[in-house]
């Protein structure tokens, strides 16, 4: 089984990587599409400005590559702007168009009294959905963030976390084979590698079960 980390300039791809080796499951940091497709499992990893980084995608000819991928049933885990990426329009810098994977947008912290923006640090979990990528995980889990905006929902149902941060904002969301999170596993110590973890497990098994068809 192999899992890509799709390289698209940005993003802690080599911290994703040490992750997910560490519990048992190496991961190859590419951006050729044909890889990416093949893989078993795929990560969107993601640091910086929304619009770079669809430009990157953009010129890199990955747009269709993660659409595909995601939309093919292939275990699928955005981390952080990889989240952010899977909606339809953020308004960072002016509204920017989205992979549009789900339905939604990206909006920015509101500047109040003594709330700190980006989002930085530790924070809780608060689960909405039993999932397998939260498996072992506990309610309350303290997990690590940094980000200035946070996704907005249409379908509130693809809410599997959320978190208080002056507001109750989404920290993950999860539909059919996509998980993703607003928080970084690859920062989050034990909690962080139990959560690669339990994606490892999920592209193993899922792995299994196509090359038992």
């Amino acid at each position: 089984m192999n899992i890509s980390i799709i390289d698209y300039g940005m993003g802690n791809l080599r911290s994703v990587q040490k992750g997910l080796e560490r519990v048992g499951y190496p991961a190859e940091v590419t951006r050729d599409p044909e890889a990416i497709e093949r893989a078993d499992g795929v990560v969107l990893p993601g640091v910086g400005a929304f619009r770079a980084c669809m430009d990157n995608l953009r010129e890199y000819g990955l747009i269709d590559t993660v659409r595909r991928v995601a939309d093919g049933g292939k275990p699928f885990l955005g981390i952080c702007l990889g989240m952010q990426l899977l909606f339809e329009e953020s308004e960072e810098f002016g509204k920017v168009e989205g992979l549009g994977l789900l339905r939604g947008k990206v909006v920015r912290f509101p500047d109040r009294p003594g709330l700190k923006v980006p989002h930085m640090g530790w924070n809780q979990i608060r689960k909405v959905q039993n999932l397998r990528h939260l498996e072992s995980v506990e309610e309350g889990a303290s997990v690590y963030f940094v980000h200035s905006y946070y996704v907005v929902p249409s379908d509130t149902s693809v809410i599997a976390t959320t978190t208080d941060y002056g507001q109750q904002f989404v920290s993950a969301v999860a539909r059919d084979n996509v998980f993703a999170t607003q928080y970084h596993p690859e920062k989050s110590q034990k909690v962080g590698l139990k959560i690669l973890e339990n994606f490892g497990k999920i592209v193993r098994a899922a792995s299994q079960e196509r090359r038992s068809c």
